[in-house]
C-alpha cells in the first residue's frame, strides 16, 4: 500500500509540474512582444528550458514535448492569431504544427529510410548473416580493442549515409564487442563519432549531395558545380576530421576515459551490464531471440549490404530509393535460398520496422521542436546577435561556436545548414572573409551538433543499433565531442588570420 500511495504521489506531482510549467509559460508571454518576429531574446526560453529540464529530469521525451508546447504559447496569443481563447489557440496551433512536421518530406524521408533499414537489418539477422560476420570477425579480433577499431574501420567503409552507417555497423558489431565485454556506450561512441565525419568528408554521400544543393540555391556555387564547391571546404572541416581520427586515440587509451564514459567502464569492469539502464527502451535488438539456420553464410550479409550500397550511389545518392531496392532484393535472394516463405518475409520486415518506433519517434519530437524553434526565430537571432560587430578574421570561430551551439539545442544538422547558410554565405561575402572556411565551419557545427544532442536523428539511430540509452550515449560522448570541437575552434581560429 506505502509503494502504491508513493505512485500515486509521484503521478500527482507529475501533473502539478506541467500544469505549474504551462501557467508559467502563459504568464511570462503576457510580457513578450504580440510579433513573433519581435521576440529576440524571448526566442531563447524553449530552448532554455528544455536543457534545464533534461538536465534536472534526465526524460528526453517529456522535454521536447513540454517545451514545444511552451514555444507554441508564446505565439498562440490572441492577439496575433485572430479571435478565440489563448488556449484553444496553443492547443490548434500545436496540432498543426505536428500535423506539417509529420508532413514534411524530410520526415517522410526518415520513415522510409529508418523503418526499411530497420526490416533489412531484421532480415539479414534472421538469415543468419550477421552472425557469420560476428564469427568471421571474431577470428580477426581476438581482444576489445581489435573489435572496436574494426568497427570504426568498417564506419569508414560505410560512407553513403550515417543512417545507414549507424545502423549497419551497430547492428553487425554489437555482438562481437559484447564477447569482450565493451560498455554499449563505448561501442556507441565508436559508431557514432566514426559514421557521420566519414559522410561529411567524402564526397560520395547523402551529405554532399544535400550540402551541394544547399550551396547552389544560394548562389555560392554556379549551377551544377555544387559538388565542386563542397569538395573545396571538406579540407576546413575541422571537427569532423579530428572527431574521426579522434576515435582511433580513445580506442587505443591514448586519450583517457573521462566523464561518464569512465564511468561505464567501471561499471563493466566491475560486473555490471553492459548496457545501461532504460537501453532495453531503445535497442532494436531487445528481447529478441532470433533462430538461425542450419547452415549460416556470411554472403547473406555481404552481399545485401553491397546492394544497398551499390544501388544508392548508382540512383543518384538517393538512400531512399537504395533501400526500396534492397528490400526487393532480399526476397528474392532469401527465397531462393529457402530461408523463409513469403509470409515470413512480411512478417519479419513488419518487426523490424515496428523496432524502428520509438527512435523514429524521438526523431519527430525532434523536428517538432525545430519546427517551433523556427517559428520563433531562434536560429536567426542568435547568428545575427553573434555575428554583430565582428572582423573577417573572426567570423569562422564565431560561426563554428554558435551554430554548434545552436545545433546541440535544435538537434537537426541538415536542417541547421538550411537555415544558416543563406545567412552565413552573403555575410562572409559582405565582409570579405574567405566564404569556403565560412561554409566549412557551418558543416563542422552540424556534425558536432548530430553528436552530442540528446535527441539528434544521429544520437537516436546509433542508440537504437547499439542497444544504448540515447540519454547515456550522448553524456558519454559528450567530452570528446567538446574535446574535438576546442581543438577545431582553435583551427577556425588559426585560418582566420592567415
Amino acid at each position: 500500500m506505502k509503494n502504491s500511495a508513493n505512485a500515486i504521489s509521484a503521478s500527482q506531482w507529475t501533473v502539478i509540474s506541467v500544469a505549474l510549467i504551462l501557467a508559467a509559460a502563459f504568464g511570462i508571454t503576457c510580457f513578450m512582444p504580440t510579433n513573433p518576429d519581435d521576440l529576440q531574446a524571448f526566442s531563447l526560453i524553449p530552448a532554455i528550458f528544455l536543457l534545464v529540464y533534461i538536465f534536472f529530469t534526465k526524460r528526453v521525451v517529456e522535454g521536447l514535448v513540454l517545451a514545444s508546447v511552451v514555444g507554441v504559447i508564446m505565439i498562440s496569443r490572441p492577439e496575433t492569431t485572430g479571435e478565440g481563447m489563448w488556449m484553444t489557440n496553443a492547443f490548434a496551433m500545436f496540432s498543426d504544427f505536428l500535423l506539417e512536421t509529420m508532413m514534411d518530406e524530410d520526415i517522410a524521408w526518415l520513415i522510409i529510410v529508418c523503418g526499411l533499414m530497420g526490416s533489412i537489418i531484421s532480415l539479414i539477422e534472421k538469415s543468419g548473416g550477421a552472425h557469420a560476420f560476428g564469427e568471421w570477425a571474431a577470428k580477426r579480433a581476438t581482444t576489445q580493442k581489435s573489435a572496436l577499431l574494426w568497427t570504426w574501420v568498417l564506419g569508414v567503409i560505410i560512407f553513403v549515409d550515417d543512417y545507414l552507417n549507424s545502423l549497419t555497423v551497430g547492428a553487425c558489431m554489437t555482438e562481437l564487442t559484447d564477447k569482450y565485454k565493451t560498455p554499449r556506450e563505448f561501442l556507441a561512441y565508436v559508431v557514432d563519432s566514426t559514421g557521420a565525419p566519414a559522410c561529411a568528408l567524402i564526397p560520395i554521400s547523402t551529405w554532399a549531395v544535400f550540402a551541394s544543393k544547399i550551396l547552389e540555391t544560394n548562389k555560392w556555387a554556379p549551377p551544377g558545380e555544387g559538388l565542386y564547391y563542397f569538395i573545396k571546404a571538406i579540407p576546413y572541416d575541422f571537427y569532423a576530421w579530428i572527431a574521426l581520427f579522434l576515435v582511433p586515440m580513445v580506442i587505443m587509451r591514448k586519450v583517457p576515459f573521462v566523464g561518464a564514459m569512465k564511468e561505464a567502464v567501471e561499471r563493466v569492469e566491475k560486473g555490471g551490464p553492459l548496457a545501461p539502464p532504460g537501453s532495453e527502451r531503445i535497442d532494436i535488438h531487445a528481447g529478441k531471440k532470433t533462430q538461425l539456420p542450419a547452415k549460416i553464410r556470411i554472403y547473406n550479409m555481404v552481399i545485401p549490404i553491397i546492394v544497398l550500397i551499390a544501388s544508392t550511389v548508382a540512383l543518384d545518392v538517393n538512400m531512399a530509393q537504395g533501400v526500396l531496392v534492397t528490400v526487393a532484393f532480399l526476397f528474392a535472394f532469401y527465397q531462393l535460398q529457402g530461408l523463409m516463405s513469403a509470409e515470413e518475409f512480411v512478417d519479419i520486415c513488419l518487426e523490424g520496422f515496428k523496432n524502428m518506433i520509438l527512435p523514429l519517434f524521438l526523431m519527430v519530437l525532434a523536428f517538432l521542436f525545430a519546427h517551433v524553434n523556427a517559428k520563433i526565430h531562434f536560429t536567426d537571432y542568435v547568428i545575427h546577435t553573434a555575428t554583430q560587430a565582428i572582423t573577417p578574421n573572426f567570423l569562422p570561430i564565431v560561426v563554428f561556436i554558435t551554430l554548434s551551439i545552436t545545433e546541440f539545442i535544435t538537434g537537426t544538422n541538415w536542417g541547421m545548414y538550411v537555415i544558416a547558410l543563406p545567412i552565413v554565405i552573403p555575410l562572409a561575402q559582405n565582409m570579405g572573409a574567405d566564404v569556403t572556411i565560412a561554409v566549412a565551419a557551418v558543416f563542422s557545427a552540424g556534425v558536432f551538433g548530430s553528436h552530442v544532442c540528446f535527441y539528434s536523428d544521429a544520437t537516436v539511430i546509433t542508440s537504437a543499433a547499439t542497444g544504448c540509452d540515447n540519454l547515456r550515449h550522448s553524456l558519454t560522448q559528450l567530452p570528446y565531442g567538446l574535446m574535438a570541437a576546442g581543438m577545431a575552434a582553435c583551427m577556425f581560429l588559426a585560418v582566420g588570420f592567415f
